[in-house]
């Protein structure tokens, strides 16, 4: 590779290549598409398909794809080529506008929760100029959104576009109250930090349960796991670190902003954060990321693990979402500013995200709900379920001064007609990151911490952009009308700090005593699995502010409601069924070939020896066969459990069966199994434990 600025963007039909290849009327026009939601005509969609056509073509691409992502959690794409038949017998390489502009996928097989017939196979994939074509392999990639035959969205772009819309409209109807009359678009923005793990391919392979779940279904804690701290920060191993620098070529030439690498807390963890991007393209360019991190792991015999939870007793992964919200000249919504003007514009800002997160605490935790998520949230390196907000002692100070009209006694104050000393000037960061708050300030920017490592972001900030929308749109109905604008403004503020003040929590989200208070005094959701969250989506305030911002219709809110339960469902279901084989094809009869070798032992002993004690093997033979009748009966009560599901009526009856009998069943089956694992002798035990897992990789 050359310089990091030469070959940052090369792979990617970007800004700096539209204002070259097209002309300045073009190139203008979808500036203001791109920029204002202008509609595009067919004839700057033409000269943009001809201009992408020679630029990827030009860098060895023969195909082209619509690139999207459907309601399965990872991307799709179906690719055609660029030829056409010419008179002569020959071919030409054409792309048109139309081509550009739409494509029909067959949409028969992605999940669409009853949306469409068996019969309707065709979906519509329609491009989004707001994220840049990009070449992967030979093949021109075009971000679009997916939609079915009648024209509901299939996928998980259209909703997320549809909610900066919202967002954008309701932010710019408080800043015209504010004055602000050049702004013309108010955009999401996020940095996602991404937390994976590496771990050999040869000993991946070894394992059914990485092999089919992402996860270790069984695994006896390691004398040493992350008890010393000694990983994190460390210093990069020398496989680890080709890995990183591979990886960080590919997505560099995509464009994607990865800025910082290092190792996490528990063995074998890593983490990759990149640069804050708008909420739609942070999504792709994350999306593509955790694709790409699979393929450079396997070329260096590696496999990287993106599940929340892959093994028990350490650190799971999660995905930092970290939100802000500007205008299209920069100006940070979430900053506190330089004047008491832009003090008030900010703290009526944050009281807006403090409603909306009280208000709807039950969308933000459902927006992460997933069976693997269920297993890292409320460990001990991630949030509890208990949705909160973490503002940091200055902010809580502001907040409480405003509440009960006291004078602000902070530094640099400056009065202003909303009766308390406001903000002072932020010369640095005054939070510290709680890494126990799902939802923490952290300066100038709220970071999400509930979202686990492989789950798109885009549910996540769906939810977050259309709440805010919402507390905005309810500030901007009652301030528009109001004689006294200040004065209105003031009352507003008060209000929302006394009414939400419950979901502030700027002490240890880890301690018992806290999810007792949460839930039994301040009336907190503790909305605990999957199944306890998920059905949350269709309750009727859910459903009536979803569809009011015109993000989702009552029908793609149902369908998102039964593809995750079903989602859930099935994982679970395929784990259940992958412990029980594992168990019966693998686990047992190491146990039991273990034993026999053991009776041979001790029978070979007292050949030579009859009066010598073989206390030793006689007891542990009596152990293992005691383990071994409990992870039978165990394994048959897991599949009688499994089957039962058969018998069950409907999606949410089914994942409340798979939380209370499927899960705990599973379990009870892992128990006897991690105790017999420490006692089987390293050759007989089928599997690479968790010290060659995690401590393999050099």
């Amino acid at each position: 590779m050359g310089t990091v600025p030469e070959c940052f963007g090369s792979k990617v039909f970007d800004d700096r290549d539209m204002r070259a290849m097209l002309s300045r009327e073009v190139y203008q026009s979808l500036r203001q598409t791109i920029d204002e939601g202008k509609e595009l005509d067919i004839s700057v969609a033409n000269a943009v398909a001809e201009a992408m056509k020679e630029w990827a073509v030009e860098r060895g691409a023969t195909h082209f794809t619509h690139w999207f992502q459907p309601l399965t959690g990872i991307t799709a794409e179906k690719h055609d080529s660029f030829i056409s038949p010419s008179p002569d017998g020959g071919v030409i390489m054409e792309f048109s506008g139309k081509e550009l502009i739409k494509g029909e996928p067959d949409a028969s097989s992605f999940p669409s929760g009853g949306l469409r017939a068996t019969f309707e196979a065709r979906g519509y994939t329609a491009w989004d100029p707001t994220s840049y074509a990009f070449i992967k392999g030979h093949t021109l990639c075009i971000p679009t959104a997916f939609c079915s035959y009648g024209g509901q969205a299939l996928d998980k772009k259209t909703p997320l576009l549809r909610s900066m819309e919202a967002l954008n409209k309701q932010a710019l109807r408080i800043l015209r109250l504010f004055g602000n009359t050049e702004a013309k678009r108010v955009v999401s923005s996020v940095g996602p930090e991404q937390e994976y793990f590496l771990v050999t391919k040869e000993m991946y392979e070894q394992r059914p349960d990485l092999r089919f779940c992402g996860r270790t279904l069984f695994g006896a804690k390691p004398p040493k796991g992350q008890e010393l701290d000694d990983h994190y920060f460390g210093v990069i191993k020398p496989g680890v670190e080709a890995f990183m620098e591979d990886l960080n070529e590919e997505l560099w030439e995509l464009g994607i902003l990865a800025k910082t690498e290092h190792n996490e807390v528990a063995p074998a963890q890593h983490e990759l954060a990149p640069i804050y991007s708008t909420v739609n393209v942070a999504c792709d360019q994350n999306q593509l990321t955790m694709e790409i991190m699979q393929k450079v792991a396997a070329r260096h015999g590696f496999v990287c693990l993106l599940h929340e939870k892959p093994f028990d007793g350490v650190n799971g992964s999660g995905k930092h979402n970290n939100w802000s919200i500007s205008t299209d000249s920069g100006q940070n919504l979430l900053s506190p500013g330089e004047t008491p003007y832009e003090n008030a514009q900010f703290l009526l800002f944050l009281c807006a995200v403090i409603k909306a997160v009280d208000d709807y605490q039950d969308l933000l935790r459902l927006s992460v709900a997933t069976a693997g998520n269920d297993h890292r949230l409320g460990a001990n390196e991630a949030p509890p379920a208990v949705v909160s907000m973490f503002l940091g002692e200055e902010l809580d100070a502001v907040l409480e001064a405003i509440e009960t009209g006291k004078p602000y006694k902070g530094t640099e104050k400056k009065q202003m007609k909303l009766g308390v000393d406001v903000l002072p000037k932020f010369n640095r960061d005054t939070t510290d990151r709680n890494r126990t708050s799902p939802f923490a300030f952290t300066g100038n920017k709220f970071e999400f911490r509930m979202l686990g490592s492989s789950n798109s972001i885009a549910c996540a900030n769906i939810m977050l952009n259309t709440a805010v929308a919402e507390s905005l749109r309810t500030y901007a109905d009652r301030l528009e009308l109001a004689h006294d604008f200040e004065e209105t403004l003031h009352a507003m503020i008060r209000k929302t700090i006394a009414d939400h003040r419950r979901i502030i929590f700027n002490g240890n989200g880890y301690d018992d005593a806290w999810i007792e208070e949460a839930t039994q005094q301040r009336g907190l959701l503790n909305l605990r699995t999957t199944a306890d969250a998920m059905p949350k989506l269709l309750d009727e305030k859910n459903v009536r502010m979803l569809t009011r911002h015109k993000v989702m219709s009552k029908d793609e809110i149902a369908s998102r409601c039964d593809i995750m339960l079903e989602n859930y469902c099935k994982s679970v279901t395929i784990e259940a069924n992958t412990m029980v084989r594992m168990a019966r094809k693998h686990i047992m009869p190491a146990i039991e070939s273990y034993t026999g070798s053991l009776a041979a032992a001790a029978s070979a002993k007292k050949s030579v020896v009859p009066d010598l004690p073989c206390g030793y093997e006689s007891s542990l033979i009596v152990k293992l066969s005691q383990l071994l009748d409990e992870i039978n009966a165990k394994a048959d009560e897991l599949e009688a459990a499994v089957a039962g599901l058969a018998d069950v009526d409907g999606i949410v009856a089914e994942a409340e069966v798979i939380r209370d009998e499927v899960l705990p069943r599973m379990d009870a089956l892992r128990a006897p199994v991690d105790e017999a694992e420490v006692k089987v002798e390293k050759g007989f035990w089928p599997f690479p434990s968790y010290g060659d897992l995690l401590f393999s990789v050099k």
